[in-house]
């Protein structure tokens, strides 16, 4: 029997796939409170581009990880398994039902499997050393000197990844440990939250891409262009994080006048595409989901239906 104390639901699959439709009812059958985890729903002011829930479709279930850092601040994995923990943590100790929802596949397994992604804090002086080091030698220098501490974690990283490079010389530096030492260690613990995990999937690919086409003409008609015009005009830089989420970074192409209205909205459709392809690569690495052919099922009712039984029968 599962532990209940520790019980979450995850509802996983590519974008445009259904998910928070079923999240929100899987939520009112079980009466649970849904945990956004989507690493560009976080952002404020990113409503339409990100897909985030609108009231309505929230029909009064508690959500959470919405709209909670400003664009311009950097947010990490690290980050997000703290915050959502804490939430996930207090859902469960009202005796709600935690149904975590998205389809960031490193957020959803960190979360679940409770990550610790470093037991120190990051070191400004460090990482200022580290990053004269490239400036003074370049990429292939200091990814040398990872492949010499940590060579699991240089044959992951590419020497042009800089950013991930002199992180994991900084953790090495501060720790005397490396990234894949650390990596090993977390593994081996027990994972934080027993999950369910249903996954929602198209096995006629198209029918998929086509869904994706059609939501990214609803977000130009609802006012994407709007939106990040806003972002751009309140101070934000298209140079953060925030603003290379896709349908954002197209559209400031388009306003630098680097492509055509037309062209951005082409490119947005088939960056969603990809994406979607990307994030099916990574779920199915995950031997424990559910899976429901959603082009397979009649209607909705039915894929609410198999989840219902997957969540019941988990807890038999």
């Amino acid at each position: 029997m599962t532990d209940n104390k520790k019980r979450v639901v995850c509802i996983v699959g590519p974008t445009a796939s259904g998910k928070t439709a079923l999240s929100v009812s899987l939520a009112e059958h079980f009466d649970g409170e849904v945990v956004s985890c989507d690493s560009m729903q976080i952002y404020r002011g990113m409503d339409i581009g990100t897909a985030k829930p609108t009231r309505d479709e929230m029909r009064n279930v508690p959500h959470h990880m919405l709209s909670v850092v400003d664009p311009a601040e950097t947010y990490s994995a690290a980050r997000y398994v703290k915050d959502a923990g804490e939430i996930t943590d207090v859902i469960l100790a009202r005796g709600k039902l935690p149904i975590i929802v998205g389809g960031t596949g490193l957020y959803v397994d960190s979360l679940v499997n409770g990550t610790d992604f470093a037991e120190y804090d990051e070191n400004t002086e460090c990482r200022r050393e580290l990053f004269d080091l490239y400036e003074k030698h370049g990429a292939a220098y200091i990814h040398s000197m990872l492949k010499e501490v940590d060579p699991a974690r240089a044959a992951q990283i590419h020497e042009n990844n800089v950013k991930r490079v002199i992180r994991a010389l900084e953790v090495y530096n501060m720790s005397g440990k490396t990234i894949s030492a650390h990596d090993d260690e977390s593994k081996a613990r027990p994972p934080r939250y027993n999950a369910v995990y249903i996954g929602l999937m198209y096995e006629d690919r198209e029918l998929l891409y086509d869904r994706i086409n059609r939501r990214v003409d609803e977000m130009m008609a609802s006012g994407l262009e709007r939106e990040v015009q806003n972002l751009l005009s309140s101070g934000i830089s298209s140079d953060t994080t925030a603003m290379q989420a896709i349908g954002y970074k197209e559209l400031v192409s388009y306003f630098e006048g680097k492509a055509s209205r037309e062209e951005a909205i082409q490119n947005i459709k088939q960056a969603s595409r990809r994406y979607a392809k990307r994030q099916m690569t990574w779920f199915r690495r995950n031997k424990s989901i559910n899976w429901i052919a959603v082009d397979k099922t009649k209607n909705f009712s039915d894929v609410l239906q198999a989840s219902i039984n997957f969540v019941s029968f988990d807890s038999i």
